[in-house]
């Protein structure tokens, strides 16, 4: 164990400084660039009459735009669409330009075309209400009073939804957030089949000949899958402190590495992802969980002896590091949890700082040695005793000494974006989670 460290060079401000700045992450870019191409659309069908008829305005059309955009959004969440992303971005070989691999590398930024595509279907959703109105107003017989109902009601709950998911308020209030985009999303997919339904009823079509059918139909088996897995399934808990515990599974599913499963205390709960831990000469997988809030808590002091898990094994962001020649990975506390599987594994050559109080009496001596016994020379900080460190120092120095292409930061919120956006100022990729769901 090693308490070297450095200062990050001085250096003027750069043109990497500002536009790595998390304030321009990919995740927003994607989101601006859903707005701009929609605002586009909107403005072209302006100049050409796209958006109007001799009678009004073009209902239709306007609600294509609507469907377009929140099936993007929904879809873009789903967990096999997912796993196809990471399994498409990491295709890329290590011998391509690092710029190349750089990119693909941000492909868990996806959450922007969710969030872009969510928000502007709700836009859209709302100018076809008010086309709606202003067709009635002008004497048109349609659309019916269900079909306007249904409607007003669709734009209330997906507002809801929208504003409950601001950064600030889901941060506050995330238990809440949780069940406003679970329960109203649920509802707001039975108000759109029902809208649907009604629509053709209105123009007197067959529903099945409709592209919102089809569409509708993908949508929602897209929500229902997840659920269509759910189990229950028994839990061994070893807990070597009152801040952790590593709850070990065996169920007949053994996870790759770079990936993480949902779980909870009871079927239609609260659920919380958490990195899987499995290890390449035995079956199952573990979990590393520790004391981050009341979930967590009381998971620690009352370890259950069973939870349900939902969904499927989901890809997570290092699972990029096969995009590189050599990696490190800088984690904190719990954050060991989605590196160790990494260092199990033993697929791309790594070099590990894991900055954690007290890491033996917090995590027991058998995780740490078996850390200790899985990477090169690692740098184990123990925050009890040396405070807490300079983590892009350490993550320079370490890319310096080993010549490793890229940084993985497994931490909290504030710790994540600084690291990498202090290496990435310096031209070395960097990743670390974005905090979009």
């Amino acid at each position: 164990m090693t308490t070297q460290t450095t200062n990050l060079e001085t250096r003027p401000l750069n043109w990497r400084r500002v536009t790595r700045h998390p304030a321009f992450m990919e995740y927003r870019r994607l989101a601006f660039l859903v707005a701009v191409v929609n605002l586009t659309m909107f403005v072209l069908g302006l100049r050409d009459g796209r958006w109007f008829t001799a009678d009004g305005y073009a209902l239709g059309a306007i609600a294509d735009m609507a469907l377009i955009n929140l099936s993007m959004g929904i879809l873009i969440r789903q967990q096999r669409v997912v796993n196809a992303l990471f399994w498409l971005a990491t295709r890329v070989p290590v011998s391509w330009p690092l710029w190349i691999r750089w990119g693909a590398g941000k492909v868990f930024h996806f959450g922007g075309l969710h969030s872009g595509g969510t928000v502007a279907g709700t836009v859209w959703f709302g100018f076809l209400l008010s086309a709606m109105i202003s067709n009635r107003a002008a004497g048109a017989a349609l659309p019916s009073d269900l079909t306007l109902g249904l409607s007003a009601t669709m734009v209330i709950l997906m507002t809801l939804m929208i504003v409950s998911a601001l950064g600030p308020i889901r941060a506050r209030f995330h238990n809440t957030f949780e069940k406003i985009h679970r329960f109203v999303g649920w509802t707001v997919l039975g108000l759109f089949w029902a809208q649907t339904v009604s629509i053709t009823r209105d123009a007197g079509g067959e529903l099945m000949q409709t592209p919102a059918f089809w569409m509708l139909c993908l949508i929602t088996l897209s929500i229902v899958s997840p659920w269509l897995t759910l189990k229950r399934v028994d839990v061994e808990i070893v807990k070597p402190s009152n801040h952790a515990v590593l709850a070990r599974f065996d169920y007949g599913d053994t996870p790759f590495p770079g990936s993480s499963n949902a779980i909870s205390h009871t079927p239609f709960g609260e659920y919380h992802s958490f990195a899987n831990i499995p290890s390449p000469d035995r079956s199952g997988y573990r979990l590393a969980i520790s004391r981050a809030g009341d979930w967590t808590g009381r998971f620690i002091d009352n370890p259950p002896d069973k939870v349900w898990v939902k969904g499927i094994t989901t890809s997570g962001v290092a699972r990029i590091e096969v995009l590189f020649r050599k990696v490190v990975y800088v984690g904190t506390g719990s954050g060991i949890g989605p590196i160790l599987p990494h260092l199990l594994a033993g697929d791309v050559p790594n070099r590990l700082i894991w900055s954690t109080r007290a890491p033996r009496k917090t995590y027991g001596d058998a995780l740490v040695d078996e850390i200790e016994a899985h990477t090169e020379n690692p740098l184990i900080w123990d925050t009890d005793a040396q405070g807490k460190p300079n983590l892009s120092a350490l993550a320079l120095q370490a890319v310096r000494e080993s010549g490793a292409e890229a940084v993985i930061v497994i931490s909290n919120q504030k710790l994540t974006r600084k690291v990498v956006h202090d290496m990435e100022s310096l031209g070395i990729p960097a990743y670390g989670a974005i905090w979009d769901s």
